[in-house]
């Protein structure tokens, strides 16, 4: 009898945690997902900001320039080399 009255409280028990044990599952697996769906996006968006800054690089790299810093201080701000008699050396 006693034996027969443990298999009654087992068995719902052992049914409970096998239920417990797949949701458990499917939350994990439903989890990564979704934060594999979030690093992928992070990821797009790492690739989209590298090829941005590579952009901005060659942009700063036109801008500094030594032709077109020159091209720009004689059009824009109408500046000009000093005849050579009035350039001072200054040595340290």
């Amino acid at each position: 009898m006693r034996g027969r009255a443990l298999l009654l409280i087992a068995l719902p028990l052992l049914w409970l945690a096998a239920l417990a044990s797949a949701a458990g599952a499917i939350y994990c697996e439903h989890r990564a997902r979704e934060l594999f769906i979030q690093l992928e996006a992070l990821n797009a968006r790492r690739d989209n900001l590298q090829i941005e800054w590579g952009q901005l690089q060659l942009e700063q790299s036109a801008w500094s320039s030594h032709a077109f810093v020159e091209r720009v201080a004689s059009t824009r701000l109408h500046m000009a080399m000093p005849p050579p008699q009035n350039i001072v050396v200054v040595a340290p």
